[in-house]
């Protein structure tokens, strides 16, 4: 079965609200949980259930994900496996970039189609979750399906934020709508179990996860919506209508990574005693780039519900409930509350520590006596002793040159350097 199935992850757009961490990289190579790209998510999803041709659609700021995925998936040589980027390019057939999902996959069909295969299943390349793949495909052809999709049962308040399928008792979906206003959300209650109808769960969510049979895929692409560039919003819609669309109902942890606020609360939920998203899990591995780097060193530091990764060298007063990355440092007397520190990629000499101390400029880390609280820090920040940063609800939107202040979340930009004595409160 596994050789049947070949996988398309969709890269997304500019991914403009995850902004500014998406200013110099593709949405699927923000870093996640201290050591890992959110591409790494569907990709081990993949891997761990035994799809190994996979491809990841992009066309922003794609180098850095070129470059994670080059040193990360290299099956070996007696394996048909791969992972390779498709970046949207410029052909006599098509000279513009991509208009959407649909037409993403449109576009990467010539080099799609040069693999057999029963059945393409498309992922998104910005969600947090553990999916076996095998069981949905499994469930797709015993059922005879045309198209499945992956559901998710959500409550009234999320309801209005998704596509949301009608289901039969058959499990096959008879109607959708996007996105439907509060007043019209009792239309649309679905069978979910009785487990999911206890926490008032009653609302099929597209999890934007597709199975198709591949004739059908490339018909409904190059044919009969050719001109459709969406699959949520035109061609899933259409398809109810005409073909077998069966619902994959989910009932695991899973978040669209889609804001500044939604990716904050994911990563700090990682922090969890038994978090939502188990990274400890040995059937489910999350595979990401083997980098070799060293344990991690603290010391004189209370750690309270925080991940701390390889190569960090700590000696902060206090961290708690919050994710620190790959070969961060932070100094003596700092406290850092509820953050995401995403770390450095590369370590400083001992020079070049001595440098930037005579030229007055902070090392990459955080310095001395500091309290952050409410903050991401994305990755080779330098700040400097005594800063004050504590975002909340009192701040309002705004764009700085080294910052960026979303729903309150103080997002500190790649590379900046706060000098000593700055506060934000």
């Amino acid at each position: 079965m596994p050789k049947s199935t070949v996988a398309v992850i969709l890269g997304g757009g500019a991914g403009t609200r995850l902004y500014p961490l998406t200013a110099t990289r593709s949405k699927p190579a923000v870093p996640i949980a201290g050591k890992y790209r959110l591409v790494d998510i569907p990709i081990s999803n993949c891997i761990n259930s035994n799809i190994n041709r996979i491809w990841v659609l992009t066309q922003f700021n794609s180098a850095s994900l070129n470059k994670h995925i080059k040193n990360t998936y290299q099956f070996s040589q007696f394996s048909s496996g791969f992972v390779d980027i498709l970046a949207a390019e410029q052909t006599p057939d098509n000279p513009g970039w991509f208009q959407g999902t649909a037409d993403a996959v449109r576009q990467s069909l010539r080099h799609i189609q040069q693999h057999e295969s029963e059945y393409v299943l498309i992922l998104s390349g910005d969600q947090l979750y553990q999916m076996d793949f095998q069981e949905m495909i499994d469930k797709h052809a015993q059922s005879g399906a045309e198209i499945s999709i992956a559901t998710i049962p959500v409550a009234d308040r999320e309801a209005s934020e998704f596509g949301i399928m009608k289901v039969d008792e058959n499990g096959e979906i008879s109607s959708f709508i996007e996105k439907p206003k509060k007043d019209i959300l009792h239309e649309w209650v679905s069978e979910t179990g009785d487990e999911m109808k206890a926490q008032g769960r009653n609302y099929l969510a597209s999890m934007g996860i597709y199975i198709f049979n591949r004739k059908l895929l490339y018909d409904l692409l190059l044919e009969e919506y050719e001109k459709s560039t969406d699959f949520g919003k035109e061609i899933m819609p259409q398809s109810i209508e005409k073909y077998k669309v069966m619902s994959y109902q989910y009932d695991g942890y899973w978040t669209d990574i889609g804001n500044i606020y939604s990716f904050f609360e994911a990563n700090l939920a990682l922090t969890d005693d038994i978090p939502p998203f188990n990274l400890y899990d040995k059937k489910n591995i999350v595979y990401t780039r083997a980098r070799m780097l060293p344990p991690a060193k603290i010391s004189g530091t209370t750690l309270e519900k925080t991940i701390i990764a390889e190569a960090s060298i700590i000696n902060a007063s206090r961290i708690e409930n919050s994710v620190i990355g790959i070969r961060s440092r932070i100094g003596h007397g700092t406290t850092i509350v509820s953050c995401y520190m995403m770390g450095a990629d590369y370590f400083e000499t001992l020079q070049e520590i001595e440098d930037s101390k005579i030229s007055g400029k902070p090392n990459i880390g955080v310095g001395e006596r500091c309290y952050i609280k409410n903050c991401i820090i994305d990755k080779n920040c330098r700040i400097g002793n005594d800063v004050k940063i504590i975002g909340g609800s009192h701040l309002e939107a705004a764009d700085h040159a080294l910052y960026t202040v979303k729903d309150g979340i103080v997002v500190l930009k790649k590379n900046a350097v706060i000098p000593s004595g700055f506060q934000l409160m």
